[in-house]
């Protein structure tokens, strides 16, 4: 697969940004011009410095580029104008009510297995049914930050018992390379070539399971556990209106049964940890 591009940090000037991104989004000159409503001409002064915008123009280019709001903060500072976006740590009492949510979603969603995480993939929080599918992965992986694509697909992590690991790691490096042309993140493009390194354990050469009949239509995670083969489709949730940058960078990764039995046996896992903490 050819490797993307990314973003230099070391780019600063407003125009050299400017035409970084409007490439990034395969546009020209003149459909940016078109979608802004401003000249080719000007467009063009304001790539090469013959022109400098103002700070509406900066948000007004940003906004068309569909950019992030980190990188929109950076494209105002390569233009001289202060960030617009605040960037709160996680536990700053203004997201205190953004956290509530995030546990109640994720508390809402047991039997089965959901996780946050933010724009690196570092774990952030998780439910109980998450915990049991981790058991018996070297500690070592657990220490935080946990990276969970790392976590998912490094040998001594949760590979040896992916059933469908080859198909499952390409699933999680394709879904990273759009990240990476969405967002020009070089620590994504590094995790690219990290988790394309990971060798194929050598249990999951050995297993082997019928191809789900659903697999023409998403990608399942079929895992290998007690109960037997989980198998597992997920679904990915963002706040819809962030205008802080820690919070337009986090997103719930939640996981449903592909199956009855993978229904049921979560229902059973459930059952026996509740049991287990009332005892």
């Amino acid at each position: 697969m050819k490797q993307t591009k990314t973003l230099s940090p070391a780019v600063q000037h407003f125009g050299d940004y400017l035409r970084e991104w409007r490439q990034r989004r395969r546009m020209s000159q003149l459909d940016l011009a078109l979608e802004a409503e401003i000249s080719t001409r000007h467009l063009s002064f304001l790539e090469t410095g013959r022109s400098q915008p103002s700070r509406d123009m900066v948000q007004l280019l940003a906004e068309k580029l569909d950019m992030p709001l980190r990188e929109r903060n950076v494209m105002l500072a390569s233009a001289g104008f202060a960030p617009v976006y605040s960037e709160r740590s996680l536990d700053d009492p203004a997201l205190q009510s953004m956290r509530g949510a995030i546990d109640l979603v994720l508390k809402g969603h047991e039997p089965y297995p959901a996780l946050a995480v933010d724009r690196h993939w570092s774990l952030v929080a998780t439910n109980e049914a998450l915990h049991a599918l981790v058991q018996g992965v070297d500690p070592a992986l657990l220490k935080p930050p946990v990276n969970v694509l790392r976590l998912s697909v490094h040998p001594a992590g949760l590979a040896r018992r992916i059933v469908n690991f080859s198909e499952w790691r390409d699933h999680l490096i394709a879904r990273l390379h759009h990240q990476v042309n969405v967002t020009g993140d070089a620590v994504l493009s590094a995790l690219i070539e990290e988790l394309r390194a990971y060798p194929i354990p050598d249990a999951a050469k050995r297993m082997s399971h019928p191809k789900p009949h659903h697999a023409d239509i998403v990608v399942p995670l079929q895992l290998m556990t007690e109960e037997g083969v989980l198998t597992f489709f997920s679904t990915t949730t963002v706040f819809g209106t962030p205008v802080d940058v820690t919070l337009s960078e986090l997103a719930i990764e939640a996981f449903f049964p592909a199956d009855a039995e993978t229904a049921d046996a979560l229902r059973r896992v459930a059952e026996q940890r509740q049991a287990a903490a009332e005892a």
